[in-house]
């Protein structure tokens, strides 16, 4: 890579497909789900190194002080914490971390992501991220993860015409699928995750806000009249007037300048307990797996906070915390 990348590492959801677990106070970015770190932490640490500037965070007030002990466990610092007075959806944060962008460093790239997503080959993460750079100037690059497995949980990208190496148009977003028309998507091939991660020059993202101008004025307007207190940067009420849509639906699906990057690097955004299980390592820190060895259908139990165990029961989900109990089923 030979541009600068700020990463906007959005932490603005709740994670409620995962409650108790995951709270409002206490999101599932701020878990260890996947291993002896946070997936916020994980997030960070994926792009601290030399190719990329110090991250701006997008969050509400009331996370301020877990990013902050986030960061710390990445041994990494920001270079703003941003703080939404309201969640308003991708779209607002997407055009608020380009503004702020321009102002950190007018030539550099935004890498815009999720912070509870799981990768497990980051190398291949950079190498997918390297190829988009030099189509990020003048498109909106996303990346496109190649399925392994008929999802249903996922919105698809259809890709098209080649731009060049490993970058392809976008020909359709299309929404999470019936098992059917998931499979059929596998077996015809060109078809992709939307991992809802993106890469783009500052300025051509706030030009192709054209159709949803409104996100994008009150995004600015707010920036403008933010308090700004050391490395926070509390957003004007500006921000709430912002209009509520995704950056796919406010963007993507408007502009003749998005451009998909397929990749390969063990992602997965841990959004439902079935996918959890799935990919969960079994001894990892805070998470227990318990369940009678010697059954070949035996209840899976993840537990934290207070002792639970099954007696009886097949394909289980039980959670238990110091303050609820989730029983249910494994799949779905």
């Amino acid at each position: 890579m030979t541009l600068k990348i700020i990463p906007a590492i959005m932490s603005g959801g709740a994670g409620t497909r995962l409650w108790p677990l995951s709270t409002e106070d206490h999101p599932k970015q701020f878990h260890a789900l996947m291993g002896p770190r946070t997936m916020f932490a994980e997030t960070v640490a994926r792009v601290s190194s030399d190719e990329f500037a110090p991250p701006i965070v997008l969050c509400g007030e009331r996370h301020v002080p877990r990013v902050r002990s986030a960061l710390a466990e990445a041994s990494a610092h920001a270079a703003a914490i941003v703080i939404e007075p309201e969640a308003r959806n991708t779209a607002a944060v997407a055009a608020t971390a380009a503004a702020l962008a321009q102002e950190i460093d007018g030539s550099a790239l935004v890498l815009l992501l999720p912070s509870d997503h799981h990768v497990t080959n980051t190398a291949a993460f950079h190498a997918a991220i390297a190829r988009a750079a030099p189509f990020a100037r003048d498109r909106i690059v996303t990346f496109g993860i190649t399925p392994n497995h008929a999802a249903t949980i996922y919105g698809y990208i259809k890709s098209g015409a080649p731009l060049g190496d490993g970058v392809f148009a976008i020909d359709a977003f299309k929404e999470k699928p019936d098992a059917s028309t998931a499979g059929a998507y596998l077996r015809e091939g060109g078809y992709f995750w939307n991992s809802g991660m993106f890469l783009f020059s500052p300025q051509t993202l706030l030009t192709e806000f054209a159709a949803n101008a409104a996100i994008r004025d009150h995004a600015i307007a707010s920036l403008k009249s933010a308090r700004r207190d050391g490395d926070e940067i509390c957003l004007g009420p500006e921000y709430a007037a912002a209009p509520k849509l995704p950056l796919d639906i406010a963007i993507m699906e408007h502009t003749t300048r998005a451009a998909v990057a397929p990749c390969d690097i063990g992602w997965a955004d841990i959004g439902s307990w079935a996918e959890l299980w799935r990919l969960a390592p079994r001894n990892a820190d805070g998470i227990a797996i318990l369940g009678p060895a010697a059954s070949a259908d035996i209840s899976k139990i993840i537990e934290s906070g207070v002792h639970a165990e099954a007696q009886d029961g097949d394909d289980l989900i039980v959670l238990a915390t110091n303050t609820s109990l989730l029983i249910r089923p494994r799949t779905g």
